[in-house]
């Protein structure tokens, strides 16, 4: 791989993990009892929705600087795989009001995180040299 590869997995690291880092610092802030409601539904321990930290906060973290970032990017692509699951499924075949796909955004995070799950994080990363890099 070159040098501009390897910019252009460090530029897609931050960017999209970033974006989905403020999702988890808003549900820091404002906290998660929607989540933990939706959990209840699904007759889930309501403990298990405290795994939204780990897929939208510790995760993306990791993503942007590098570190486990297969590993990382294989638990964000979970909790994004989960979240359409367990709450977006009725808007699987639905448009949004400006004519996307209602689920187009957890989508591409889902994708993205499959993808850096295979590609790994690239040069320009803490760690480089474990196999879940």
């Amino acid at each position: 791989m070159n040098t501009k590869q390897h910019i252009g997995l460090l530029v897609l690291r931050v960017s999209i993990a970033f974006t989905m880092l403020i999702y988890g610092i808003s549900k820091l802030t404002f906290g998660i009892d929607y989540i933990k409601n939706l959990v209840h539904e699904y007759g889930l321990p309501s403990f298990i929705s405290y795994g939204v930290f780990v897929g939208e906060l510790i995760a993306p973290l990791l993503i942007i600087i590098g570190y486990r970032t297969r590993l990382a990017a294989l638990v964000f692509a979970i909790n994004c795989f989960v979240a359409i699951v367990m709450d977006r499924i009725p808007d699987l075949f639905s448009l949004n009001a400006h004519g996307g796909w209602a689920i187009g955004l957890i989508f591409i995070y889902m994708m993205f995180g499959i993808a850096m799950f295979f590609i790994g994080g690239g040069k320009y990363a803490l760690s480089t040299n474990n196999k879940w890099d």
